[in-house]
């Protein structure tokens, strides 16, 4: 048996810019982090003692006996990828729900990716994951998906990475002294709107966008790097009303970003003390985050107290096996 532990990720600046259709023909850069909230992907070979020859367990449960009937797309085109031909059984377990903006899709591929690897005592490199979860995202399942998530799950940690032209899927680690980086997570509440959303649906609204939207793309990357510079310096409160700034061009792509519901939470947050923030992800719902001073958070979470705030610390792991012992002879 077989346990993936992969994190979900926060991106800061730079989403949408991270999208084949705009990097193709011009420079991207996303600012994130992963954070300790995973997905846990288990797997094992299955026993050839059942009439099912597979059992993929996630919301719904699956029995199955050839892959094409596998409903979960992932599940299947990961199968397929490493032409895995014996019984299989897969369990999926997360901290948090799916289509709230955390990356959970490309956690959930490249934590299937690394747990089906190790099954078959390979060990891929971060690099490798990376760029298979997009491959089987972008080119099996045709996701309207960007190079970020996968790339910050394999990876793990506070990144810079560059997309397009020659430094194309380029991670930088943001190494910060201890204290700014404690001082940076301190600033930071993250709370679940109450509501998910299919977000390929979105990023196909955004994507079909891109055209008409370059001024605000390039805008959104420049912040990226923009902000980069403002934790080296250590100015945090600027990196704070910077994302405010990043939220107001987001809301820009999109007719689908936001909601009056998401507008109104954002607002109350904004006026008791909140310098900045962001819905996380394609946007339409799922997780706010939001960017306040300490002293000003106990009245953000008086505004909020209908809301569900969700404490959580940056990880610079990535996709890990945290338990291998491999059946054999199935």
């Amino acid at each position: 048996m077989i346990i993936s532990r992969t994190p979900f990720r926060i991106s800061f600046f730079g989403g949408g810019t991270d999208y084949p259709g705009w990097y193709k023909d011009h420079r991207g850069g996303v600012l994130a982090t992963t954070i300790d909230k995973y997905c846990y992907i288990t797997c094992r070979y299955l026993p050839p003692f059942f009439e099912h020859k597979s059992r993929i367990i996630y919301s719904k449960m699956e029995h199955v006996k050839r892959i094409n009937e596998i409903d979960h797309p992932s599940v299947r085109e990961v199968l397929r990828f490493l032409s895995i031909r014996q019984g299989i059984e897969i369990h999926h377990d997360a901290d948090l729900p799916a289509r709230t903006g955390l990356g959970s899709s490309s956690s959930f591929t490249v934590g299937l990716l690394r747990s089906l690897y190790a099954l078959k005592g390979v060990m891929p490199t971060k690099e490798r994951l990376t760029e298979e979860a997009i491959h089987v995202e972008q080119g099996m399942i045709k996701e309207n998906v960007g190079c970020q998530d996968q790339t910050l799950a394999a990876h793990g940690g506070l990144n810079f990475i560059d997309f397009g032209g020659n430094n194309h899927l380029r991670v930088r680690p943001i190494t910060l002294p201890n204290q700014r980086r404690k001082k940076l997570q301190s600033h930071m509440m993250l709370y679940f709107t109450g509501f998910s959303r299919t977000a390929s649906k979105i990023a196909k609204h955004q994507i079909k966008n891109i055209p008409k939207k370059q001024k605000e793309l390039n805008e959104m990357y420049e912040m990226a790097k923009h902000a980069l510079g403002l934790l080296d310096k250590n100015q945090i409160v600027k990196f704070g009303k910077l994302l405010h700034e990043s939220w107001l061009i987001k809301r820009e792509l999109s007719a689908k970003v936001t909601t009056k519901k998401i507008d109104d939470i954002y607002n109350a947050a904004y006026s008791s003390g909140a310098l900045g923030g962001k819905l996380l992800g394609a946007g339409g719902g799922g997780f706010l985050l939001l960017f306040v001073p300490p002293e000003k958070q106990k009245k953000v979470k008086v505004a909020l107290k209908k809301l569900l705030l969700v404490p959580f610390k940056f990880e610079n792991q990535g996709s890990q096996i945290i338990f291998y012992q491999p059946n054999g002879g199935y």
